[in-house]
């Protein structure tokens, strides 16, 4: 969802980094970046390796999601370009969607109601639905186990490693929108295609 759907990964990582300063911890841009879509027990592991063990995991990501939420309500939330029009066309071809994230359920339905799409999916799954998050297959998984489909029929549209990793490991085609992060070589090779922006997403379908 976040840098898919919705223009708030550069807040994630930007917030995740002031949260860590304020708790007295170096957090650089570079280690937001690789704890996107990344499931809290493996985002926890990686920063406490990368910052040390006393890093309080927790605290931050609740400061994190203070700052987030404040910034939120007194800016909105941008959707990404063409996503509204490209859904429409995509449910008018009765094509099923799910949205598979590692935001919570509450924070993923109030995005979703809030920029006008929520009507548009016919599942909405977050990762405490599933053993394990992003990046392992379980949320891709689950998400075509609800949608009655093969994981091999169906497209899955990510913009982080982690997510595309979880993606490809499920059996999906995965359709890249890069965000903040370009595709490197351990990416293209995971994924069928690279878009521009969601728009272009309908001439895969």
């Amino acid at each position: 969802m976040d840098g898919v759907l919705i223009d708030t990964e550069k807040y994630l990582t930007k917030f995740w980094c002031q949260a860590a300063n304020e708790y007295g911890f170096n957090m650089t841009f570079e280690n937001a970046l690789h704890i996107r879509s990344l499931a809290a027990p493996f985002a926890e592991k990686y920063l406490k390796s990368e910052l040390g063990k006393n890093f309080n995991y927790n605290a931050v990501r609740n400061r994190r999601r203070q700052l987030m939420n404040e910034h939120l309500q007194k800016n909105g939330i941008k959707i990404k370009k063409g996503v509204k029009n490209t859904l429409e066309k995509i449910k008018d071809k009765n094509i099923k969607t799910a949205v598979a994230t590692a935001t919570n359920l509450e924070t993923t339905e109030k995005y979703l109601k809030e920029i006008g799409i929520y009507q548009f999916f016919n599942k909405i799954l977050t990762a405490s639905m599933v053993l394990r998050g992003k990046p392992m297959p379980d949320i891709y998984l689950y998400a075509c186990e609800q949608l009655n489909e093969r994981p091999a029929d169906c497209i899955a549209v990510e913009d982080s490693p982690n997510g595309i990793q979880s993606a490809y490991c499920a059996g999906c085609n995965v359709i890249m929108i890069p965000d903040l992060t370009p595709p490197d070589k351990n990416i293209t090779e995971k994924i069928y295609g690279i878009i521009n922006n969601f728009e272009d997403l309908i001439n895969f379908i």
